[in-house]
């Protein structure tokens, strides 16, 4: 994978191909930015994750709230506070489900044991799922739009919650995805068309991908350890985006904090539209 331009993050995350505008964007949270290939935006609090709404309009969550903004002029509306009367929390990993809804994911600043949570927002209501979350990474849903994937990145396990018709989740999550065997730390992830699982390996320079079955079926290598949050993109969906971090490096070196892409043989989804009916 090669670099996609001269932009390093210290916390890059976020990665996120627009399927109306065609482009590619990421965040860096600590550095309160969004980025693409054409230009910067600048938060006022941490941004990590987007859903887009139309060409221009994307949701995107923040540390204190999810917000409506508008990418051609650069200003945005809170659609909900995002557990913003506590100073200890900041969002993280999220994605549009296959049903409309945005998934959000908050954690500890300093990723507090436990502090966060796992957050649903449909249609207006914003509502906790899954409490007691340290890390919340890997947000995903199957292409059958049945099932959702996440983890609490501490556990190396990656759950699975089946999915009920309005995208909200109905019975008990199961592991699905056990990495503690190989000391392996799930980040972001997204399935391709195929159901191949697509999961950024925290500390370990690659992205792995796993069949519907759990068996890993190929890695592609980054030269940056701290990998984060991969995406599919480009005209044909056959573009791998990661992000990386120099969070963590104590002896960073250039390609740290880099986002990178590369041609892969499959086809990736295209990112859900987020329906607000508000």
């Amino acid at each position: 994978m090669i670099p996609v331009n001269d932009m390093r993050c210290e916390l890059g995350e976020g990665a996120f191909w627009h399927p109306e505008r065609q482009e590619f964007f990421w965040f860096d949270i600590t550095g309160r930015k969004l980025h693409s290939l054409a230009r910067s935006w600048d938060f006022d609090d941490m941004p990590s994750a987007m859903g887009w709404v139309s060409r221009d309009a994307v949701v995107i969550a923040t540390e204190t709230r999810l917000m409506l903004f508008d990418l051609e002029a650069g200003t945005g509306r809170t659609l909900c506070a995002l557990d913003a009367d506590n100073p200890v929390t900041r969002s993280n990993d999220g994605r549009a489900d296959p049903q409309g809804g945005f998934w959000i994911g908050t954690m500890g600043k300093r990723a507090e044991h436990g502090a966060g949570a796992i957050w649903r927002y449909c249609r207006g209501e914003l509502r906790c799922l899954f409490p007691g979350i340290t890390i919340p990474n890997a947000i995903c849903f199957a292409p059958d739009g049945q099932s959702a994937c996440f983890t609490d990145t501490p556990t190396r396990r990656v759950m699975r919650v089946a999915l009920d018709a309005a995208g909200w989740p109905k019975g008990t999550p199961d592991v699905w995805l056990d990495l503690t065997a190989n000391a392996l730390n799930p980040d972001g992830a997204v399935f391709d068309a195929q159901g191949t699982f697509w999961v950024a390996q925290w500390g370990a320079g690659r992205v792995a991908a796993y069949t519907p079955d759990g068996k890993l079926e190929h890695t592609v290598e980054l030269p940056a350890p701290h990998t984060s949050c991969p995406a599919f993109g480009g005209p044909d969906l056959q573009t791998l985006f990661c992000t990386t971090a120099q969070q963590g490096r104590t002896k960073p070196t250039k390609l740290d904090g880099a986002s990178f892409a590369a041609p892969v043989p499959v086809r990736g989804l295209a990112e859900h539209r987020v329906h607000l009916d508000l």
